[in-house]
C-alpha cells in the first residue's frame, strides 16, 4: 500500500490527535465505570463491543481525508450512538429517544453528504484537504457551508435540533456520559475542520455566532427549571454546546476546541457521579450572598481574568473578539470564588483569590497550548469588534 494512497485516505493533524485523545480517554473512563455499574446486566458484553466500535469509528472519522471514508465513519459513529441510546429494544421510552436521535442524525448526515458532494463536484477534489484548498463560486460555497452548519447543529443539539439530546436520558448512565462528553461535541469539530472555508464567508460566521448564542441562552434558562439531575445536565450540555458554537462564530476555533475538551471531561465526571446527587444539600439558606462576598468574588474574578491574560497572551485592549474570552474568564472566576466566600468572606478571601488566579491561569494555558498546536491549520482569526472592520476583515 503506497504512502500516496494512505494519504488520500487519512490525514493526521493536531485537531484529529486532540479529538482522538479526548474520545479515547473518556471511553476508557466510561468503560472502567461501566465494568462495575453494569455487572449482571444482560447487555453487559454488548455494551463494551458497541463502545469500542464507536470509539474506533470516531478515530477513523476525525483522521479521515477521503470524503467517502469521512462520511462513512460519521454515519457509523452516529448509528452506534443510536444503538447505545436504545440500549434494550424492550425499553419503549429509550427506543423512542433512539428513533428521534436517528431521525435527527439522519437529516444531519444527508445535509453533510450533500455539502461535501457539492464541494467535490465543484472542485473536482475527493479529499477533505483538497476541498479546503479549492476555490468556489460564492453561491456554491454559501449553500455548502449552510448545509455543513445544519449538520453541526444536529450533532451538537443546537436549537431547534436539541430535542434528541434532552429526550435521551432513559439510557444507562455510562451511555449518557459517553454521549454528552463525546459525539455531541462533533459539531464543534466539524466547524473547526472546515474553518478555512467559513473564514471566506464572514456572514456565515455571524450566523453561527447568533445560533450559538440563542442555544446557550435557552439551554442555560431551561437548566434552571429542571428538578431531575440528568435532565439538568442535558440542558447544561445544550447551553455549553451553544457557547462552543458561538466561539466558532467569533473566529476563536482553538478556544472552542479547548471548551470542547474541558466540557467533555467535566460532563463525563458529572454524569458518572450523578448517582450521588440525592445526597447533596439542595437548599442553601445563605443565598443570596452578602454584598461583601459579592464584591470580593468580583476581585477574585479579576484575578482569574488577569491569570488568563498573562498565560494566554491576550490583551485587554486587543480590539477583537478575544476580549470576550477575557470577560468569560472574569465571570467564571467570580462564580468559582462565590461558594468559597459565602461563609467567611474576609477569612477565605486570600485562598479564593489565589485559587481563582490559578484556575484562570490553567484555562489560559489550555487555550494557549491549543492555539499553538492548531497554528498550522490557521483556524484562529478573531473578529474585529466593529461592524465595519468585521466586513472588511476578510477582503483581499
Amino acid at each position: 500500500m503506497s504512502a500516496e494512497f494512505i494519504t488520500s485516505l487519512f490525514h493526521i493533524d493536531a485537531l484529529s490527535l486532540i479529538m482522538m485523545g479526548l474520545v479515547g480517554f473518556v471511553a476508557i473512563a466510561v468503560g472502567a465505570f461501566a465494568s462495575r455499574y453494569l455487572v449482571g446486566d444482560s447487555q453487559y458484553r454488548n455494551f463494551f463491543v458497541l463502545l469500542t466500535c464507536m470509539a474506533a469509528s470516531v478515530f477513523v472519522m476525525v483522521s479521515a481525508n477521503n470524503i467517502a471514508l469521512f462520511l462513512g465513519a460519521w454515519l457509523a459513529s452516529n448509528a452506534l450512538l443510536v444503538r447505545l441510546i436504545i440500549y434494550k429494544s424492550n425499553w419503549q421510552a429509550a427506543k423512542q429517544s433512539g428513533i428521534l436521535a436517528a431521525k435527527t442524525f439522519g437529516f444531519g448526515f444527508v445535509c453533510l453528504g450533500a455539502a461535501l458532494g457539492l464541494l467535490a463536484f465543484s472542485s473536482g477534489q475527493t479529499t477533505v484537504q483538497g476541498l479546503l484548498s479549492a476555490n468556489y463560486a460564492p453561491t456554491t460555497l454559501g449553500i455548502a457551508l449552510s448545509l455543513i452548519l445544519i449538520a453541526a447543529m444536529t450533532q451538537s443539539a443546537l436549537w431547534p435540533f436539541h430535542k434528541w439530546l434532552t429526550s435521551s436520558l432513559n439510557s444507562p448512565t455510562p451511555v449518557s456520559a459517553i454521549m454528552h462528553a463525546g459525539l455531541v461535541n462533533g459539531g464543534g469539530f466539524l466547524l473547526t475542520k472546515f474553518a478555512l472555508l467559513y473564514f471566506a464567508m464572514p456572514e456565515m460566521l455571524t450566523l453561527i455566532f447568533i445560533l450559538g448564542l440563542i442555544t446557550a441562552f435557552l439551554g442555560t434558562l431551561w437548566k434552571l427549571m429542571q428538578s431531575d439531575i440528568k435532565r439538568m445536565l442535558a440542558c447544561s450540555t445544550m447551553g455549553q454546546m451553544g457557547f462552543m458554537i458561538a466561539q466558532c462564530g467569533m473566529g476563536l476555533f482553538p478556544a472552542a476546541v479547548a471548551h470542547l475538551c474541558w466540557h467533555g471531561l467535566f460532563k463525563a465526571y458529572l454524569f458518572l457521579a450523578s448517582g450521588g446527587a440525592a445526597q447533596e444539600k439542595r437548599l442553601d439558606l445563605q443565598y443570596p450572598p452578602s454584598i461583601k462576598a459579592f464584591a470580593l468574588s468580583l476581585l477574585c474574578g479579576l484575578a482569574g481574568a488577569a491569570g488568563f491574560m498573562l498565560i494566554s497572551g491576550k490583551a485587554l485592549f486587543a480590539g477583537d473578539t478575544t476580549l470576550i474570552l477575557i470577560a468569560i474568564a472574569f465571570i467564571a472566576g467570580a462564580q468559582f470564588a462565590m461558594p468559597l466566600l459565602k461563609d467567611a468572606a474576609l477569612k477565605m478571601f486570600p485562598f479564593a483569590f489565589i485559587a481563582t488566579a490559578l484556575m484562570g491561569t490553567l484555562y489560559g494555558f489550555s487555550v494557549h497550548m491549543l492555539e499553538a498546536a492548531l497554528a498550522p491549520l490557521n483556524v484562529m482569526q478573531p473578529h474585529a469588534k466593529t461592524i465595519t472592520a468585521h466586513k472588511n476583515q476578510y477582503q483581499y
